[in-house]
């Protein structure tokens, strides 16, 4: 005798027990998978908040025009917002205005151990807010650096990065400086000192002279300020130079001799490093046990 296989019609059907159990999980799994939504969104709408809250805060203090851009990191937040700690909170803003001299500073910023009640935050009361270490950077264009003295006396300065080794020894047979020292993603990289080539024209001695200067800036960590220390002229354009003579040097090299101090600057940071790209000069530093309030002083 031949043996039918067994087909599904020939399976005994799920008890009715068995087909309630199996939507009861069905809806509880559901049920489960839209909380957790409910929770990541409520989640991620809690930090825009406060991020919009830090932002317009942050607008407010540093006379911005513009809201600020706020990233709290982490998740999730509601955990850091109940305890008051946040890991990292990340802040940048563009246009900055200090005091009456800079107009269009770039500031970034990398808050950590940051400390703010929830209470607080809520309030909108910053003051409370405390930043265990802060790394920030503030980007200075050369219209900027034009009217800090004695640079205000150059007109058209422009600024250029220069290796340091040609603004020591360069000499006016060398077309090119050698171009500053990168980073594998071709970013600058940030020195304690670093080479600088201004370009402008000056007035001397009745005539309208264009004059690069090769000058090394520095980060005086223990003043608190960036010095440009100015090493030697030349006269002329970028196709052709000649050395300036060290009596008309003499006289000219202190137009080109600044100093910024970065208690003066958005962040308040002491200074750590230094670079420059074409049209700008970025200070980078860090600071610790600092209030928010500090941030704009």
């Amino acid at each position: 005798m031949v043996s039918r296989p067994v087909t599904r019609d020939d399976r005994p059907a799920p008890r009715p027990d068995a087909r309630r159990r199996g939507r009861r999980l069905r809806r509880w799994v559901i049920a489960l998978v839209v909380l957790v939504l409910l929770l990541v969104g409520a989640d991620f709408g809690a930090a825009a908040y406060a991020e919009h809250m830090i932002s317009q805060k942050v607008r407010t203090q540093l006379q911005l025009s513009d809201d600020p851009s706020v990233t709290i990191h982490g998740f999730p937040f509601l955990t850091q917002a109940l305890g008051g700690d946040y890991s990292h909170i990340s802040v940048s803003a563009a246009g900055v205005p200090v005091a009456d001299k800079l107009q269009d500073v770039a500031v970034n910023a990398e808050l950590e151990n940051v400390t703010a009640p929830l209470s607080d935050l809520s309030a909108g009361n910053t003051k409370a807010i405390t930043i265990g270490e802060l790394t920030g950077s503030v980007t200075i264009k050369a219209a900027d650096l034009a009217r800090v003295a004695p640079l205000d006396k150059i007109k058209d300065l422009r600024i250029e990065p220069s290796a340091k080794a040609y603004v020591e020894n360069g000499d006016a047979a060398q077309s090119e400086p050698t171009p500053t020292p990168t980073t594998t993603d071709g970013q600058p990289v940030d020195e304690s000192s670093t080479g600088v080539r201004i370009s402008g024209h000056l007035q001397f001695a009745g005539r309208d002279l264009e004059i690069f200067c090769f000058a090394m800036i520095e980060a005086d960590a223990k003043g608190g300020k960036i010095n440009f220390v100015p090493k030697r002229l030349q006269f002329g354009n970028d196709q052709e130079t000649t050395v300036v003579p060290r009596a008309v040097q003499n006289a000219l090299m202190p137009s080109f001799k600044a100093s910024i101090s970065t208690k003066e600057l958005p962040l308040s940071v002491t200074p750590t490093g230094v670079r420059v790209q074409s049209g700008s000069v970025t200070i980078k530093g860090e600071a610790t046990n600092v209030s928010f309030a500090e941030l704009s002083k």
